[in-house]
């Protein structure tokens, strides 16, 4: 860590099920919504620092269940996406907002160069190491690795209603993309996004691209809708759905190859 955070503060990083047995490697950039004692609340109240802007709401604990039941590696992200967004590329216009939706943030208005790199490196850097080193060990010990990567989204979004409940994200189509919508809209109740409610591009996202893609490893994102994973009985119903249709996807997909 450097001066950004005290020595007493929590790691931008937790790693879940470290020697997991499954194939299935997840990921959670957006999982906290801590922000370092040195920046205050970059000028925000807590009812700002509590919305979708600051974190993905819901999607710790979802991932936190999915790592549990399918003895799955999991690498999540415990400080906002307000301070540095870790899906994005550090320089990115977006990888630390001075607007989020429509709310000012005020602690990162004109920021000094050195600022925004002590930032990336107490927290960008470290979480990224630890995705790299994993998948790196993996790789030498001759293991399959199949990336997930955990979101979620607002269900309004500058006063659009989004319908979707679950979005199947993905750069370049992929075996696991195709097989993740079919399943998805094989189970008859959920209204299911096709690269909805956003797309994977070169530019906007980082964990997928170079993580999933760059690596040449299966992945997708998968995007639930916050107010379905707000509350604890949401979170652990849609771990449990995930948790089956993630390990059936991957049946799937080891039969195709």
């Amino acid at each position: 860590m450097n001066d950004l955070l005290a020595t007493d503060e929590p790691s931008p990083v937790r790693v879940l099920q470290p020697g997991g047995l499954s194939d299935l490697f997840l990921t959670a950039d957006h999982a906290g919504r801590l922000i370092p004692r040195a920046l205050g609340k970059l000028g925000l109240d807590e009812i700002e620092l509590a919305r979708h802007i600051a974190w993905d709401i819901g999607i710790a604990a979802v991932t936190e269940a999915l790592s549990d039941m399918l003895d799955a590696t999991a690498v999540l992200q415990s400080y906002s996406r307000l301070v540095i967004d870790c899906n994005r590329a550090p320089d990115h216009p977006t990888s630390i907002p001075t607007v989020s939706e429509a709310t000012a943030i005020p602690g990162n208005a004109g920021l000094t160069k050195e600022a925004r790199t002590a930032r990336r490196q107490a927290i960008f850097d470290p979480y990224h190491a630890a995705i790299v080193d994993l998948l790196d060990r993996r790789a030498v010990a001759g293991r399959r690795t199949v990336l997930v990567a955990m979101h979620s989204f607002t269900p309004v979004f500058k006063n659009v209603i989004r319908m979707v409940e679950i979005g199947v994200l993905y750069h370049h189509e992929t075996p696991l993309s195709r097989i993740m919508l079919d399943l998805l809209r094989d189970e008859g109740d959920l209204v299911v996004g096709d690269n909805e409610p956003y797309a994977i591009t070169d530019t906007s996202d980082y964990t997928a691209p170079v993580h999933g893609e760059a690596r040449g490893l299966d992945h997708v994102e998968i995007e639930i809708r916050q107010d379905l994973i707000a509350g604890s009985a949401g979170q652990a119903s849609w771990a449990e759905r995930m948790a089956r249709l993630l390990v059936a996807a991957d049946k799937r997909l080891r039969g195709a190859q």
